[in-house]
């Protein structure tokens, strides 16, 4: 377990959380697509642990990639939407069990929020699991 796709199509962003991770949490591979359509084939192909997912994206938007990936099998509690939203927009719009959570992608403690994934990702990593 550690696989990590990211998909947003704001570059300087998925450039920062993926060196993050790198420097953090060592054991997990990051992906990053700027592409929302190079993520679906990404989704297809190999075996996500976790998708993060900005949820407005030109050509497709997170909703349709969740959608897409619970499809194809893949846990929602393993999918985390991220947005520039407030957080009541990004509720009402991801009611509770929709997905593993929902997270203003730009507020401190949202982030602290994906590094208690993170952390817990790279605890399973090193335990073999």
């Amino acid at each position: 377990m550690g696989k990590i796709l990211i998909v947003d199509d704001d570059a300087p962003f998925i450039g920062a959380l993926t060196d993050k991770i790198r420097a953090l949490y060592p054991l997990l591979d990051v992906v990053g697509c700027t592409d929302p359509l190079e993520a679906l084939t990404a989704l297809k192909e190999q075996d996500i642990d976790l998708l993060l997912v900005d949820l407005e994206m030109p050509m497709l938007d997170g909703t349709k990639i969740l959608n897409y990936a619970v499809s194809l099998g893949m846990d929602k509690n393993r999918i985390v939407i991220l947005s520039g939203r407030d957080s009541d927009y990004l509720h009402e719009q991801f009611p509770m069990g929709t997905c593993l959570a929902v997270l203003n992608k730009y507020e401190a403690k949202q982030k602290a929020v994906l590094d208690m994934i993170f952390s817990s990702m790279h605890r399973k990593a090193g335990a073999g699991g």
